[in-house]
């Protein structure tokens, strides 16, 4: 249950990204969906080989260049999919960071709500 949910919130999260933000394009509440699902498995499988191969440049720049990891993978998403549309590695890593500011707030919600049902 908790995972569809996460899975649904994120959908929406990922059509606020788009209105708050013009460089990212998301033609429909579908295409969101498939896109956070996208965006969850590369998350899930591609980026903790990307974390390991990158460790030293990710030291050497106190942890930053994880921002450019999560633009590189939100942007990948974009290339992988029809309905979802990032104008550029800029645009990426501004929508990466409200994607994931907006993240943090679903999982913090879920936390309290489900953790209050117990």
């Amino acid at each position: 249950m908790r995972i569809l949910l996460k899975w649904l919130l994120s959908a929406v999260a990922l059509l606020a990204v788009a209105y708050l933000y013009s460089g990212v394009q998301v033609q429909s509440f579908g295409s969101a969906l498939l896109a956070a699902a996208v965006i969850g498995l590369l998350n899930m499988v591609v980026r903790p080989v990307l974390v390991i191969l990158t460790l030293p440049v990710t030291i050497v720049t106190l942890g930053l260049f994880l921002f450019v990891i999560n633009a590189l993978l939100f942007w990948a998403a974009s290339g992988l999919l029809g309905g979802f549309h990032v104008n550029g590695f800029f645009a990426a890593l501004v929508g990466s960071l409200i994607y994931s500011l907006l993240g943090l707030l679903i999982e913090s919600a879920l936390g309290g709500l489900l953790s209050s049902r117990r």
